[in-house]
């Protein structure tokens, strides 16, 4: 059968009009490729890894993909490596579980040239349909346009889920209950500003503003129950650097945490997260329901010390039957006491881990070179970098998926200017595999011309089937349903 397999590949080499490979030289690297997915722990439902030859001249770029049952798929293309989805998909099926030998070859005007293969593996743990995303262009004081975007993983098919070009303004903060588009919530600034809120099949336009709150509600988390959303409310502002490290500083002067009760339209208040001396901010519910964490800071003078913002991650009791809060605050990363700043916590839906990042200051991360995931074991207490993950660059904005076993993020490893999304492997030990990049069908001509941002990647269980001409009716329409405020 293996032998039919690849005397069948062999034709369709013949039939696609692939050149030869003759008189390879032997290279004693690993070929440049763009983008690095050697080592890479993939899921079975993913869009062919296309890659390119990052080296002056190349012309034609062959790749021989041998799995551990012996079949071969082979593909070959001019810029890049046009690996065919039905032949990749077979091989991913019947190789879960197991290993992908790459054999590459690079033609150049001196003939062609053999690296040293390299593997990927193949996770029998599935992945989610797709994820959703913002783009947004890496500007300051302009947002141009922008836009919430869903991309299935299988293909590379990008699709709107809404887009200023219909309602003008800032579209942010888009949230899932545990990935499940069905409900949603959804922010708008500007003219037209209110929290679009899909619940139960029904959408309405929120006035997430009240009187007894800083500002509108923001960063949404989903409790698992589906009853309640936390948020907070930031006074948020930004400034600017002088040096070339650092181009911009985004910080909240006041930030509370509450709590959403979508059946009662009551905005809960807990006096144990509104103190004037703290700001507390980017709240998320444990998988039980049971908790919510947040970080949180001191006040300090700002902008001028704005150095000495240093968020710690704490966690509150939350009693789902009647919304109300612990008495207690539990500090689980005390990162002030090592001169750090955490920000961003997002529990696996599993329970068993809760993942963050880690920066010298301040909790807008995606803006300091030194952010770095961290893993926390939500057990023993046990906290540390994930080294594998982590680069010279940026990393923020992560997210689980529906059976915690990947996670994605942004990162501006690719040229320290605009994020791109990755996604990672975690084993039951919670080991995270080397991250690759979303694929592309051609990723360098790609990335090259796609000057957005990914903002804030989350999973997707499957496509948002959001109706976009009776969301904009309900944003354009003036009425905003109110929330009322309840301390608690």
């Amino acid at each position: 059968m293996k032998k039919i397999i690849y005397l069948l590949s062999l034709l369709l080499m013949m039939s696609c009009g692939h050149e030869k490979v003759t008189d390879a030289r032997q290279e004693q690297s690993l070929p440049p490729i763009f983008p690095d997915y050697a080592g890479v722990t993939i899921p079975v439902a993913v869009a062919p890894l296309n890659f390119n030859i990052d080296s002056a001249g190349v012309q034609r770029i062959d790749v021989v993909i041998t799995g551990a049952d012996g079949a071969v798929l082979h593909a070959q293309g001019s810029e890049t490596t046009d690996i065919p989805a039905d032949g990749w998909a077979r091989l991913l099926a019947d190789n879960a579980g197991g290993t992908l030998k790459f054999d590459v070859c690079a033609k150049f005007d001196d003939g062609w040239h053999a690296y040293k293969p390299f593997e990927m593996h193949v996770s029998a743990d599935s992945i989610d349909y797709g994820i959703a995303y913002r783009l947004i262009a890496p500007g300051y004081e302009v947002y141009s346009k922008m836009g919430i975007y869903q991309r299935e993983l299988s293909s590379y098919d990008e699709t709107p889920v809404i887009e200023n070009t219909q309602v003008d303004g800032c579209i942010n903060c888009h949230s899932f209950n545990r990935c499940d588009p069905s409900d949603m919530s959804l922010h708008f600034r500007g003219a037209h500003g209110a929290t679009l809120l899909r619940k139960d099949g029904a959408m309405c336009a929120l006035n997430t503003a009240t009187d007894s709150t800083l500002a509108t509600c923001v960063y949404p988390y989903w409790h698992p129950e589906g009853r309640y959303i936390a948020y907070s409310t930031n006074n948020t502002r930004q400034t600017f650097h002088v040096i070339k490290d650092k181009r911009i500083e985004v910080f909240d002067m006041a930030s509370d945490v509450q709590v959403y009760d979508t059946r009662t339209n009551q905005l809960l208040v807990p006096r144990i997260l509104k103190q004037d001396s703290l700001m507390e901010t980017m709240p998320a519910f444990s998988p039980d329901g049971r908790s919510l964490y947040y970080c949180v800071a001191k006040v300090v003078d700002l902008p001028t010390e704005v150095k000495e913002i240093r968020y710690d991650l704490c966690r509150v009791d939350f009693d789902p039957a009647d919304g109300t809060f612990g008495t207690s605050i539990d500090t689980l990363v005390n990162a002030t006491a090592e001169g750090k700043s955490v920000a961003f916590p997002r529990p696996s839906f599993d329970g068993r881990w809760l993942m963050y990042s880690k920066s010298d200051y301040g909790n807008f991360h995606a803006w300091h070179p030194e952010s770095e995931l961290w893993m926390l074991d939500l057990h023993s207490g046990e906290t540390w970098p994930i080294d594998i993950a982590n680069s010279d660059e940026a990393e923020s904005y992560h997210n689980w998926s529906s059976n915690s076993r990947w996670v994605v993020f942004g990162s501006r490893r690719d040229d320290g200017l605009t994020t791109r999304a990755f996604i990672s492997h975690v084993s039951p030990d919670g080991k995270v595999g080397k991250p690759f990049m979303l694929p592309q069908e051609n990723p360098r001509r790609y990335y090259d011309n796609e000057y957005r941002s990914y903002n804030i990647p989350e999973f997707i269980t499957g496509p948002i089937n959001l109706d976009r001409l009776a969301a904009e009716d309900i944003l354009l329409d003036p009425a905003r349903k109110p929330m009322t405020p309840v301390m608690r």
